[in-house]
């Protein structure tokens, strides 16, 4: 495996995996696709691009999280703490156990990094 790995133009790779559909009880099902990349040394941390449509789901990952958002818009509401605005752009980190309610406006698309 080459040591460098690129996805040229993330923002518009066409060539995503189906990984299925996610959302809150009640609510219309998220599409969610995806690519991951494994980084020899690394394998226990998981990254890639990652792309779901809109719509309202709960944050299930325990892990720390980075990531970088390419596109779309919405808000993350982590349970008891105020709502984080997020657009193309902008970076979020997680801690560990952060839960709480993903609220996705217009499609989003991420790079990230699970630790």
């Amino acid at each position: 495996m080459m040591k460098v790995q690129q996805i040229t133009q993330s923002v518009d790779v066409q060539a995503l995996e189906d990984w299925g559909t996610a959302g809150a009880p009640g609510s219309q099902a998220i599409r969610v696709s995806g690519v991951q990349k494994v980084i020899p040394g690394t394998e226990s941390i998981d990254t890639g691009l990652f792309e779901c449509t809109s719509g309202t789901y709960r944050r299930s990952v325990k892990e720390a999280e980075v990531m970088h958002i390419l596109s779309g818009s919405g808000r993350f509401t982590p349970d008891g703490e105020p709502t984080v605005h997020f657009r193309g752009g902008d970076t979020l980190f997680f801690a560990a156990n952060t839960e709480g309610t993903w609220e996705v406006d217009e499609t989003m698309r991420k790079v990230y990094v699970i630790l």
